[in-house]
């Protein structure tokens, strides 16, 4: 039933609250006045301190350099339609909204801007251009909190974080401390991705791979019958080589295993080595070793102590003395390959040849493994516990499928880079002395001082604090009221593509962090935007939307519909201009509907009206009502926002718009009991249809909502519960009218009749349901009564009722006849034509069973078709 709390009583006078609304719905006249007023009356402000049960999403958060693209609209809708149903449902909810630092991205772009002045972060020194990017962010940075709120985002923006305010660098450095203390946090030289654009190492999320067309060159190291070919891409390279790999199996070169070869253009030896890792039947089943340049090379060399020779430096310039030194990469790769050729040592060349590179994500340069110093994260026990979670589970992934998907990167996860050489981001708290002293700084405690004391210069992986999220959000390491209430989150909402990436990685810090407790007891993973081809969106196809665009054309209610609509659990979501027009419609829809049964005295007020006080459209509309509460309730718990948003369209567009009002309009003519009952149901109808809607569309369900019932917000409203109501004797009567009103709206249609054109008609309905029903289907149908003269021209059997129409006048019967003949004709040379062919036997027994199956669906189609025009030739007018 509805909640009555707050609500002012409704006027006696019908059209009294409809005045209120204008005739026509435009959303930028309601949508930034009522978020404002949402957030000044703290509707998203979560309350610690409440019994209320607690529910908790964190906000995937955005970069603090970025703007809010479909992606982002598309994931907080999802967001935001949970949080304010489960708002609704009674509980405490908590959506934590906040940014990232971005430390690539965001030191890039402050890069820039010193660029157009003519200076580097150099010229600064890194204190003062640590200032500027803070400055930057105050001035510049997040927009994207505006554009939230655009969007309708029902976040608590007195909580808002930020990844290096000071409770989060807290975090970080507390965890930090404690990971090294017990040795999960260790400096080695490894082979990292590394940008010679950026200077920096990169994470693998941060490598984008893409098919480039390079050469593959095969080199002949060594003379006669000592000597070995190797293919290679990146020929500059081989000025690094400190070894050729077989396979120990490998019958053509077991003379050779242990000896050495001399390395081109060198002058150095190097020796021939069995390696397992060899593939002989790929090439030549010969490999170059460049324990400095390659992640595969550098395991053989750790295997086979071979040296580490490393060629380029961080701008990838190479550094060894001889005719290349001080070549970039790209020149000496061609240098390099001329000067074996001159030698003849290329024994083939093959371009372009395609292959995969990966790129830096931020500037598109090729990426350059490298042998580097760097901070390590060993993630063996942390990945485990990660892995057990969600095996053990206490913690689901949805949907299920997605599981192995997760399992196949924790699983093989290596130990992870988090040390970056940039000037932004949280600095690695380590101090070295001047006799190689080491030493780990925590958030209490003082750095060592004195001469040739210095702090390291790398900061950490942005991912390294985003990994503390959901915890670090709430006070930890503080033992705080809110991580307390609302540690674990209830559930994670967010795209599969970043299921290795961010949510590993919160995983394993949660459950390092929270002695076991995971951060979350769900993670529902969602796909990603593509254009309405379903092609990806990119500025280089030209297809990238701001939705901003959309909201401000179509309002915030259509975009968000359009994107829950798409959205079917872990599957990519198709979206067009067109979808979003068509969800507008639908706004306007909910809109006029109300606005006509506001005027007509819908009302909320008292207890519904006894079952045997309602007609059968009442009862219908209300067991229909009670079962999309049911439907609607199943699918958010199943994360299905596509099925529970065409399942509420379909109710509020077909069941309540098109059938229930249209019927109303019948027994609210004639007035009496009978139509105050009518309209406290149709009150009823809509107050819990604009409820069950709030959270997808919430801008013009709250416009309505306060309307229609005269409380405060539909945003603190109670969650619609399925009241039991079912009639399914009522749902059958009213299944039965509609299927001879759609009947016979189709003949009238196929008769080419307009819609408003009133026909005269004789309903044959005593003995059935639809008695009862003649002046609804009069008026649904546009027939008027037979009068003196009439002659029914047609007659129709739906149903167990005849419906007989005069069409004399109506129509130019020659011309139907005719059309209605020539279409007749081409159905029976279709249906001759398949006829033909099923009754050959010889065609049979050759052709395919689907083309046979198709064959005999067109005949079927045929005789379909010539049946039902067949019968509207005998319902013409004759003469």
């Amino acid at each position: 039933m509805t909640d009555t709390t707050n609500q002012r009583p409704v006027s006696n006078n019908p059209g009294d609250e409809a005045a209120t609304l204008p005739t026509t719905y435009t959303p930028a006249d309601v949508e930034g006045e009522l978020y404002e007023r949402w957030v000044e009356r703290g509707y998203f402000t979560a309350d610690a301190k409440s019994d209320k049960p607690p529910f908790t999403i964190v906000i995937p958060p955005p970069n603090v350099t970025g703007s809010l693209h479909l992606g982002h609209a598309f994931e907080h809708t999802l967001i935001d339609a949970l949080v304010r149903r489960k708002r609704m449902q009674g509980y405490e909810a908590l959506w934590q909204p906040g940014m990232d630092h971005a430390g690539i991205a965001t030191q890039n772009v402050v890069e820039r801007e010193l660029a157009k002045e003519g200076k580097s972060r150099h010229d600064l020194g890194r204190e003062a251009f640590v200032e500027r990017v803070w400055k930057w962010k105050a001035e510049s940075g997040g927009q994207i909190s505006g554009q939230m709120r655009r969007l309708g985002d029902g976040v608590d923006w007195s909580r808002e974080r930020f990844t290096m305010d000071e409770g989060l660098s807290q975090a970080v450095q507390t965890i930090f401390k404690k990971l090294f203390d017990e040795e999960l946090i260790y400096r080695a030289e490894r082979i990292i991705n590394w940008c010679p654009r950026c200077l920096t190492a990169i994470s693998d999320i941060e490598v984008e791979y893409q098919d480039d067309d390079g050469e593959l060159v095969s080199i002949r190291y060594g003379d006669g019958e000592n000597s070995i070919v190797v293919a290679t891409t990146r020929a500059e390279t081989m000025l690094g080589d400190t070894a050729v790999a077989v396979h120990p199996d490998d019958e053509r070169y077991r003379h050779m295993v242990g000896t050495e070869i001399e390395l081109p253009l060198t002058g150095r030896r190097i020796p021939i080595v069995a390696d397992a890792h060899v593939d002989p039947e790929f090439g030549t089943g010969a490999v170059k070793v460049t324990p400095a340049h390659d992640p595969n090379d550098f395991e053989i060399g750790q295997r086979h102590n071979l040296p580490n020779v490393a060629v380029m430096d961080e701008h990838a310039v190479i550094t060894v003395h001889g005719p290349f030194l001080g070549l970039d990469r790209l020149e000496a790769r061609s240098a390099i390959v001329a000067a074996l050729r001159a030698e003849g040592r290329i024994v083939a060349e093959k371009r372009p040849y395609v292959h995969s590179v990966g790129h830096c994500s931020r500037c598109k340069t090729t990426i350059e493994p490298r042998l580097s110093m760097q901070w390590w994260v060993k993630v063996g026990p942390l990945a485990e516990a990660a892995g057990d979670a969600v095996r053990d589970g206490k913690v689901k992934i949805h949907p299920q499928e997605m599981e192995k998907r997760y399992f196949d990167w924790v699983d093989n996860l290596h130990d992870w880079c988090i040390s970056r050489q940039l000037w932004w981001g949280h600095r690695i708290p380590v101090w070295y002395g001047p006799n190689g002293e080491i030493v780990c700084v925590g958030p209490d405690e003082q750095p060592p001082t004195g001469e040739g004391w210095h702090q390291d210069t790398d900061v950490l992986d942005t991912w390294f604090s985003s990994g503390l999220w959901p915890f670090s959000t709430l006070g930890w390491p503080e033992q705080t009221e809110s991580l307390a209430k609302f540690y674990p989150n209830s559930v994670l909402v967010t795209g599969y593509d970043i299921l290795f990436f961010w949510v590993a990685r919160m995983m394993m810090f949660g459950l390092y962090a929270m002695d076991g407790t995971p951060p979350f007891h769900t993670i529902a993973l969602h796909g990603m935007v593509r254009d309405q081809n379903g092609k990806k969106m990119s500025k280089s196809f030209g297809n990238v939307v701001n939705p901003l665009d959309w909201m401000d054309k179509y309002g915030s209610d259509a975009l968000r519909f359009t994107l829950a609509r798409g959205a079917n659990p872990g599957v990519d979501v198709p979206i067009g201009e067109d979808w979003v027009q068509a969800a507008r419609n639908f706004a306007n829809k909910i809109w006029n509907a109300t606005r006509f049964a506001l005027m007509n005295g819908a009302t909320v007020e008292g207890p519904l009206p006894a079952a045997e006080e309602l007609t059968a459209s009442d009862r219908w509309i209300l067991s229909r009502l009670g079962s999309t509460v049911a439907e609607v309730d199943a699918l958010y718990e199943d994360y299905q926002f596509s099925k529970l948003s065409e399942a509420l369209y379909h109710f509020a567009w077909d069941e309540v718009f098109d059938w229930y009002v249209e019927l109303s309009k019948t027994t609210l003519a004639k007035g009496g009991p009978q139509a105050d009952a009518t309209r406290r149901v149709l009150g009823e109808v809509l107050d819990v249809t604009l409820r069950l809607l709030h959270p997808i569309v919430p801008f013009v369900t709250e416009a309505l909502w306060t309307t229609l019932t005269g409380a405060e917000s539909v945003v603190i409203a109670d969650w619609p519960t399925d009241s039991g109501f079912r009639d399914t004797a009522a749902e059958a009567e009213i299944a039965t009218l509609q299927q001879v009103v759609t009947e016979v709206r189709r003949f009238r249609t196929e008769q080419g009749l307009k819609p408003g054109q009133r026909v005269p008609a004789a309903l044959e309905l005593d003995g059935t349901a639809l008695a009862a029903h003649e002046d609804a289907i009069r008026s649904l149908l546009r027939l008027t009564a037979p009068e003196d003269g009439f002659h029914a021209t047609a007659s129709l059997p739906v149903a167990g009722a005849t419906v007989s129409l005069d069409l004399s006048g109506t129509i130019d019967v020659p011309a139907e006849r005719k059309r209605l003949q020539k279409d007749l004709a081409a159905a029976e040379k279709e249906k001759a034509q398949t006829a033909g062919k099923l009754g050959n036997e010889a065609f049979l027994a050759k052709a395919p069973d689907e083309v046979v199956a198709k064959i005999r669906v067109r005949m079927e189609t045929a005789e379909a078709d010539i049946a039902r025009i067949t019968a509207q030739l005998a319902a013409l007018p004759q003469g």
